[in-house]
């Protein structure tokens, strides 16, 4: 494990954007596995199936596996990447913070979750929609309906870790830490999705303008 460590630590120092982005793709690809192993152990304790049925959803999509991998490789590596090198360059070049001060961790954090949080499930929600093949107002229903819970339950979350991770953690090391948490992430994410239109999910809806209320319930 220690060679494998500095091995990692090598090929940041020598391709930072290419490491970051092969290994964003290996671990989303990871958490997807574990996601669909969560969503089936979910779906089999809450409905009654034959063993066919139990049997043909054990197995892995491998599809979902290679397209939630695509979403580490093409949006979460290079995105993460500069989004938190960026970050940590304008708080300290521009907002001349003290780094690892109070200020300076806090202002990472209120910016990393009303930006990069948002954005990142927005375009997790739509980028998993269309590869599943569903039309565009197929896709915007989906985002009505998981958005915001998501943005709310995991808004009790990141900022807990990210406070960490701005504190003890160097920018370098910054997404492989978000990466690793994002494991957890995806099995959340892939339940929210099977929960469709929960009761618990309805509540949300009452936030939401009265006209889009009706267009949803349409």
């Amino acid at each position: 494990m220690l060679k494998l460590w500095k091995w990692y630590k090598n090929c940041l120092a020598t391709h930072p954007v290419k490491t970051q982005v092969i290994s964003s793709g290996l671990i989303w690809g990871i958490g997807d596995i574990a996601a669909q192993a969560v969503t089936h152990y979910t779906a089999k304790s809450h409905h009654l199936q034959t063993h066919d049925e139990n049997e043909s959803k054990a197995k892995l999509n491998w599809r979902r596996v290679a397209t939630t991998s695509l979403f580490g490789l093409g949006f979460v590596g290079p995105v993460g990447h500069f989004w938190y090198e960026g970050l940590d360059h304008f708080i300290r070049l521009q907002l001349k913070l003290q780094p690892n001060s109070f200020r300076f961790v806090g202002t990472k954090v209120a910016v990393d979750s009303i930006i990069f949080g948002p954005l990142d499930l927005l375009v997790f929600f739509t980028y998993m929609g269309f590869s599943l093949g569903k039309t565009a107002s197929q896709v915007k229903e989906d985002v009505k309906r998981d958005f915001l819970p998501a943005l709310v339950v995991e808004g009790g979350v990141w900022p807990i870790l990210q406070v960490v991770n701005f504190r003890f953690v160097p920018v370098r090391y910054q997404l492989l830490y978000v990466n690793i948490f994002c494991l957890l992430d995806s099995c959340f994410l892939s339940w929210l999705e099977q929960q469709e239109d929960a009761s618990w999910k309805q509540w949300f809806r009452s936030f939401m303008p009265q006209k889009e209320q009706e267009e949803s319930g349409a």
